[in-house]
């Protein structure tokens, strides 16, 4: 009866819950150490992944740059939605990052954002989101994870404190990023699978311009525009 059980496993591309890989669409992180510890071996698409920091600028974005310059450079639409600052664009596009398919939307408070983000997922047009979401409720996240299961193949990655930690959430990879040295120590609080053993350090440099230090001005309700010295579009 095992026999016949395990050769079903092997067959058939069948989770097991105590594995980590999986067969879940994820995005190469760009860091090999640290695809073997996520399930499907990178981002994973179709679900929320939640970074957890106790301040901005520890090299949160440098992680991200790697797989977002790959898709940009496939062709793959790219949205930052409510940076804390204005984005950088010559940091980015030293990065590898393809401005043309880069998208930086505005909003003018929490409610605004999470309707973007919701109306960026169903639109299947984009195939990652960044979102800055320093106070979002439970309820909120929860419209936002059943959006990306909808939207599939969108990888959908959420900055919010560290004292986030400690609530409930829905995200399927929830990491807590400390500053260590000249990288970054990575604590995977959940991941689809058994739980990390020990956290992970990532040699990241630190600082990141890809955002500088000038905030962004309140946006216009209803209004666009788009930002031709950055070279980045902006939309409110």
């Amino acid at each position: 009866m095992s026999a016949a059980l395990e050769s079903i496993l092997q067959q058939h591309p069948v989770w097991r819950g105590g594995a980590v890989s999986c067969a879940a669409p994820a995005v190469p992180s760009g860091f090999a150490s640290l695809d073997r510890e996520l399930p499907g071996g990178g981002w994973p698409a179709g679900a929320l992944t939640e970074l957890l920091g106790e301040r901005e600028g520890i090299g949160e974005l440098q992680l991200l740059l790697p797989a977002l310059a790959a898709l940009s450079w496939a062709g793959k639409r790219i949205v930052w939605l409510a940076p804390p600052h204005l984005p950088y664009a010559p940091a980015l596009a030293a990065a590898g990052i393809d401005l043309a398919h880069l998208a930086v939307v505005r909003a003018p408070g929490r409610r605004d954002a999470l309707w973007a983000a919701e109306q960026v997922l169903r639109s299947a047009s984009c195939h990652a989101l960044l979102a800055w979401f320093p106070s979002a409720r439970y309820e909120e996240l929860r419209r936002l994870s059943v959006a990306a299961v909808e939207a599939g193949q969108t990888w959908v990655t959420l900055f919010r404190p560290l004292k986030a930690a400690h609530e409930s959430s829905p995200a399927a990879l929830r990491i807590v990023l400390e500053p260590e040295g000249d990288g970054l120590s990575l604590h995977i609080l959940k991941r689809r699978g058994a739980p990390a053993a020990a956290p992970l350090r990532l040699p990241v440099k630190r600082p990141v311009h890809a955002l500088g230090r000038t905030s962004f001005p309140a946006p216009a309700a209803g209004r666009a525009r788009d930002d031709r010295r950055l070279g980045v579009p902006v939309h409110a």
